[in-house]
């Protein structure tokens, strides 16, 4: 398959559900390739700026040559004391494009790829401590094993977990190969690819916290944006879209909308995209990571 490093998802949606204006602030919070960011910056006026956030290293790489546009290396968990250093206090749009770059995936030393062996690391930040070797060799059988059914949605979670802490008694895991070795006989015949895709995408969701990241980032979300501000997120698994869903639409990740003592409901977005935008046929046809993307959209009351 080609490298579609540079290929964004969806381009043209993204761009008009953030409805941007010449003179506007925008923020892409998932920097990656820059084909995101790129495309806003034509959009933009003289006076427009666009803010680019990403946590790895190796994105930088294509940060544009534009005085309209700021880079911040972090994580987008941390948006709004990070906007509110470079003096942006409110922003006219946020995107975000959830999800590994295939960047990361084609990198094999990233270890994100099950088509490579490598270390077990699957660090997005390369300064974060915790690893997926070091999930693998400490975490309990019970902890595994949550992780890998509700991260991972793997079906034989349990006997999963209670394989690899039985492995690791012998030695411990270190790459790629050993963690395929040590639970092959525990994958379905006929399914390895997708088996494998599932737990890979569970050590990841730990490594990263890459859920309780997304939380944080939406109800900040709701912070910085301007009323009549749009909020447009990406995502390309259910962990991922149910709560950008729910806090669009809910202003909370469980339960119903709270109201107050008039009856109106309190939350901060109206929901411009009643379902879930997915790319055309022809898209896929050219970029099959846009399989799985699901974009949705929502306006700052």
């Amino acid at each position: 398959m080609a490298n579609n490093y540079h290929v964004p998802v969806m381009l043209q949606p993204c761009i008009d559900g953030l409805n941007i204006k010449p003179d506007g602030v925008y923020v892409d919070v998932t920097f990656g390739g820059g084909g995101h960011s790129k495309e806003i910056l034509k959009h933009l006026g003289p006076k427009g700026k666009l803010i680019a956030f990403d946590q790895d290293p190796d994105a930088q790489a294509n940060i544009p040559a534009d005085d309209r546009f700021i880079f911040i290396d972090q994580n987008f968990g941390f948006l709004k004391n990070n906007l509110r250093l470079k003096g942006f206090r409110q922003v006219d749009g946020i995107l975000a494009d959830l999800g590994v770059s295939s960047h990361q995936f084609d990198v094999p030393q990233r270890g994100f790829s099950i088509r490579h062996n490598a270390d077990l690391d699957m660090r997005m930040d390369q300064h974060r401590d915790l690893t997926a070797a070091e999930i693998l060799n400490t975490y309990t059988e019970d902890k595994l094993h949550k992780i890998f059914g509700i991260y991972g949605e793997v079906k034989n979670a349990k006997s999963l977990a209670r394989a690899i802490v039985t492995s690791r008694l012998e030695q411990p895991f270190t790459d790629i190969d050993s963690l395929k070795s040590a639970i092959a006989s525990y994958i379905p015949k006929g399914k390895e690819n997708k088996y494998l895709a599932q737990v890979f995408q569970a050590l990841r969701i730990e490594v990263n916290a890459e859920i309780q990241v997304l939380e944080d980032f939406l109800q900040q979300a709701a912070e910085v944006l301007k009323p009549g501000g749009h909020l447009v997120v990406m995502s390309y698994h259910s962990l991922e879209d149910r709560p950008v869903k729910n806090f669009m639409a809910k202003g909370k990740f469980q339960g119903e909308v709270e109201k107050d003592f008039f009856g109106n409901q309190q939350k901060p977005f109206n929901v411009i995209t009643r379902k879930a935008i997915v790319a055309t046929d022809e898209e896929i046809a050219q970029n099959n990571r846009a399989r799985s993307a699901k974009l949705r959209i929502a306006e700052k009351i």
